[in-house]
Order: structure tokens, then sequence, then C-alpha cells
């Protein structure tokens, strides 16, 4: 059964990477993964969202981990960083690229942040990593730059422009990549607001009042 599960798992990943999570049918998974049975998904996941959540727990283990130890080095520092906060964000992410699971995940785990309704919201809500990261992050940030979600922001270029390496991967070296992709994000993080904005994002929350 485990095997089963696993198969289906990797053809999941595969053909979610490939052509995204709403492209592909719980049939064609089945058939990738050459199991018999026509409900094998049903049986082992429940529906497409509990596959998703599946893929998640396979890398999140790691992630979270990676990203917990840089941020303990982060509150044990003192100092607010930007660049070392932007590194707990990508780097253990970044790990990913090594291996072709690794490299499916990013790209569906982008797929889910670009979404207006996630497939599975309490996947991506089981990073309890992100959270502590989020709040660490908002101490560093302009005040009109947090209430314009400047961190959600970070986050969703971080995880773009990792789906896109993975999709064009895999690379001999993600040094370069990853160390770019880390100044970027904390230039985002650091970016100042400006007067126009700043305006506008008054005018609207006026306009919600």
């Amino acid at each position: 059964m485990n095997e089963t599960r696993e198969r289906l798992l990797d053809a999941a990943e595969r053909l979610y990477a490939e052509r995204g999570i709403d492209a592909v049918s719980l049939r064609e998974i089945v058939q990738a993964a050459g199991a018999r049975n026509a409900t094998a998904v049903q049986y082992h996941f429940g529906d497409r969202a509990g596959i998703v959540r599946a893929i998640h727990a396979r890398h999140a283990p790691e992630v979270e981990a990676r990203r917990h130890a840089l941020l303990d080095a982060y509150e044990a520092d003192g100092e607010r960083d930007r660049r070392a906060l932007a590194a707990a964000l990508v780097r253990p992410m970044a790990v990913c690229l090594r291996d072709e699971s690794g490299r499916a995940f990013l790209q569906i785990w982008a797929d889910g942040l670009n979404r207006l309704r996630p497939v599975a919201d309490d996947a991506a809500d089981a990073a309890d990593s992100l959270h502590r990261w989020r709040r660490l992050v908002e101490p560093v940030l302009e005040e009109d730059a947090a209430r314009l979600h400047r961190r959600f922001t970070a986050i969703l270029y971080a995880a773009t422009e990792l789906a896109r390496r993975a999709r064009t991967g895999p690379r001999t070296d993600d040094r370069l990549f990853t160390s770019y992709l880390i100044d970027v994000v904390a230039a985002i993080l650091s970016a100042p607001v400006s007067e126009e904005t700043r305006r506008l994002a008054d005018e609207r929350d006026a306009a919600r009042r």
C-alpha cells in the first residue's frame, strides 16, 4: 500500500509541475502511477486537496527545520538584518532545487500561492516557520510597507522565481541564483513607500471605513 501511495505522489508531483494543479485529473494520476484501482487516489488521499497536502508534507520537514535554524541564528544575533531575513525565506526552499521531486514541489508551491482560492488552505497554514518569519519581518518594515502586504510580496516573488528556476533545471550550481534572489528579496523588504503610494493607500483605507 505504501508503495502505491508513493507512486501516486510521484505521479501527482510530476503532472502538477508540468501542467498545473487544475489541468490534471485524478484519473490521469492513477494512470501515470500505474495503479490498478481506479479509486486509488481517493483511497489514499481523499481528493485533490489531500494530494496537495501530502506533497507539502513530503517536503515540509526539511524546509521547516532549515528555516527555523536560520531564524534561531537571526534572533541570537540581535541585529535587524533584512538580508538575513531574506535568506531565511529563500535558502530553505532553494535546497529543493537539488532534486526532481523538490523542483516539482517548488512549482506546485508557487501555483498554490498564485491562486485566489487555494486548493488546500491548511497545507500552507501548516508552515510554522513561515508564520515565525512573518512575525520577525514586521518590525523591520516601514509601517506603510507592512499595511501594503510587503511580506506577501516578498514571499510571492521568491516562490515565482524559485519555480521558474525549477522549471529550467536541473543546474550544476544554484549558488549565484540563490544569493541574487536573496538580494532582491532583501531589497523588496527595504524598499521605501513613495508619497504617491502612501496617499493612495490612505484614500483606500478612508473609503473602507
